[in-house]
């Protein structure tokens, strides 16, 4: 019985993640973006909350692009003026990245009421329950993560029919 409600939370979170894909998808439709252009400017919001410097090496290896393509993507975000690129004033070697206040605004009137829905929902829990949903998504993100990096004990790949 317990790992018929662990299922369910499995097909839940799968159910979520889709409709956050869809609207994602609606999203950078109407906005001339690329699914990737998308994660980067969602990656470079996340560095910017942690306080961590976003840089164009960076931001590749966390969307997993080779050079060329993560400059690509630059360009593209750059020239949408989402994005600017400015050089870091403690080292002018480095460029650093920044999500232009426009490119904010666009995504928070498209998001905004998704983003209230999920603070109202989240709202009904108390400090204690959001400890617990906290504890468990970062824990559901890790194993996504190492999935993610090919750290899984099985890959179709091998599997014979």
């Amino acid at each position: 019985m317990a790992r018929e409600r662990q299922l369910e939370l499995v097909h839940l979170l799968r159910a979520v993640t889709v409709d956050f894909d869809l609207a994602a998808g609606r999203f950078a439709a109407r906005n001339g973006l690329h699914a990737t252009d998308l994660r980067a400017l969602i990656a470079l919001l996340d560095a910017g909350r942690a306080g961590v410097p976003a840089t164009p090496g960076r931001l590749g290896r966390e969307l997993g692009l080779r050079s060329a393509s993560t400059t690509a993507l630059l360009d593209r975000l750059e020239g949408l003026g989402h994005i600017r690129r400015e050089r870091d004033p403690g080292d002018r070697r480095r460029v650093l990245l920044t999500v232009d206040e426009n490119a904010i605004a666009l995504g928070e009137a498209f998001f905004g009421s998704l983003i209230d829905g999920v603070i109202a929902a989240a709202g009904e829990l108390d400090d204690v329950g959001i400890a617990t949903v906290r504890r468990f998504l970062l824990s559901v993100r890790d194993v996504a993560r190492d999935h993610a990096d090919g750290e899984h004990p099985s890959d179709p790949g091998e599997i014979r029919g």
